[in-house]
């Protein structure tokens, strides 16, 4: 009986962290960040046009939302002090989730199939640099400041 009660207790654990509620658009994200990074509300297009405009590249955080290292992300480095100056010093930054909304166009036009995957774009929307998986924040301002770099 207790091997019983283990497994169906093993089986709802495992599906709350599987249900999200999934909205459309690029920046559906299941969890609100506050004082972080600030992601734009918008179409794709619009964050490309805003690149452009501004002269920045875009930071595009490629997530899904049953994704344990992306909601840990979300959590403990998109909101990092540090890290968020940096972005929203020098991105445009988009969050999507790629199974939901312009998501899916995003994850077929760029072949993402893992998750995290934090991809650095031009303004024009061509892909430069791409990384997977959990990055803590250090590494993650060292990627950006290595993608401006090579930009100059």
């Amino acid at each position: 009986m207790r091997k019983i009660v283990t497994a169906i207790l093993l089986l709802l654990a495992t599906c709350s962290m599987m249900c999200v509620s999934c909205t459309n658009g690029v920046n559906s994200s299941d969890e609100v960040v506050t004082g972080g990074i600030d992601f734009f509300k918008g179409t794709w297009d619009e964050a490309l046009a805003k690149a452009s405009k501004e002269n920045k590249m875009v930071f595009l955080d490629a997530y899904a939302s049953w994704c344990g290292p992306c909601k840990k992300m979300k959590r403990n480095v998109f909101t990092d002090t540090a890290v968020a100056a940096f972005f929203n010093n020098n991105f445009v930054n988009v969050a999507a989730d790629m199974e939901v909304g312009e998501g899916v166009m995003l994850a077929d036009k760029f072949g993402i199939d893992s998750y995290p995957t934090l991809l650095f774009t031009n303004g024009d929307g061509m892909q430069l640099v791409r990384e997977s998986g959990y990055q803590d924040p250090e590494e993650l301002v060292e990627l950006a400041k290595t993608v401006l770099n090579n930009k100059k």
